[in-house]
């Protein structure tokens, strides 16, 4: 199983629509294969930062979201607003 924790910054201002954005996309991407959820999170203590999370079955299916037409226009509409640079990080989970 994959995490991937994406955390990118935007302004007060975008923030409604980042956070509309990615809870659009969380409905089309709950519905892929080897997606086991999707949550969109906010800091409390600054209102421009937020992370996006995700848990996928196998990098296989990771990756083939990642080809996707949504996937790129997301990417398209989110990149414009943020500031600075967004860090991805991904988790992979051993079960023991």
């Amino acid at each position: 199983m994959l995490i991937v924790n994406v955390d990118f910054e935007v302004s007060s201002a975008n923030r409604p629509v980042a956070i509309a954005t990615l809870q659009n996309e969380g409905a089309t991407v709950r519905g892929l294969q080897g997606n086991m959820g999707v949550g969109v999170w906010t800091d409390p203590a600054h209102s421009g930062k937020l992370r996006l999370s995700q848990e996928w079955s196998d990098m296989e299916s990771f990756d083939a979201y990642k080809s996707t037409a949504a996937f790129k226009e997301v990417g398209a509409k989110l990149f414009p607003m943020m500031v600075g640079k967004p860090s991805t990080v991904v988790h992979q989970v051993v079960p023991q």
